[in-house]
């Protein structure tokens, strides 16, 4: 993305500077709710391994069990996330940002639970033993810049900020301190 580009989304909640691939694993957010948190994950497919189309095939319900050990335990799951950040800053959008994408689980912000109902899911390519890439950082700032221009968004914060004790990502290597030196929206990291 070039700093030329539109910062808001489509009408739809689609934005135009990300790859769209749609997922079928959202619904409709609740009467007059809209995000107002974000969450950052991290996932790999097979886990600790980047660079396939492992986790777009995850979010659009086309995994193939066979493929791999480890895809025989979540092949039926059902999951996605509104974005997808490769390790190479690619931007794939799988669920518009008006609806309720599949991603945050058994969760609870601030007293609030059901964090999909109200929070936008973003994943980066990445795991627990390894650092995340620069291109990612770049690309996620850009990204939070531009959700933060079109949404009412007081939070952004972990997995494991909204489900405590069940998850860990975006995990030990992901930056926060790097993502605040990087202008991302003083006040409202985690």
């Amino acid at each position: 993305m070039s700093q030329g580009e539109p910062v808001v989304p489509q009408h739809s909640g689609w934005f135009e500077m990300a790859r769209r691939i749609d997922s079928p694993n959202f619904d409709e957010r609740p009467d007059g709710v809209r995000a107002s948190l974000i969450v950052v994950h991290a996932i790999s497919l097979p886990p600790s391994q980047f660079g396939s189309d492992d986790v777009e095939r995850l979010f659009t319900n086309a995994l193939d069990s066979k493929r791999h050990p480890y895809f025989e335990q979540i092949s039926d799951l059902r999951v996605s996330a509104h974005f997808f950040i490769r390790r190479n800053g690619e931007l794939i959008q799988f669920v518009s940002c008006s609806k309720r994408a599949w991603h945050a689980g058994l969760s609870c912000w601030e007293g609030e639970p059901r964090c999909n109902d109200f929070s936008l899911g973003i994943e980066l390519e990445g795991c627990d033993e390894y650092p995340f890439e620069d291109t990612q950082y770049v690309r996620l700032i850009e990204l939070l810049r531009m959700l933060c221009t079109s949404y009412p968004i007081r939070s952004i914060v972990g997995h494991c900020d909204i489900a405590p004790g069940r998850k860990t990502d975006p995990g030990p290597f992901f930056d926060w301190q790097r993502l605040a030196s990087l202008g991302a929206l003083p006040g409202i990291l985690g």
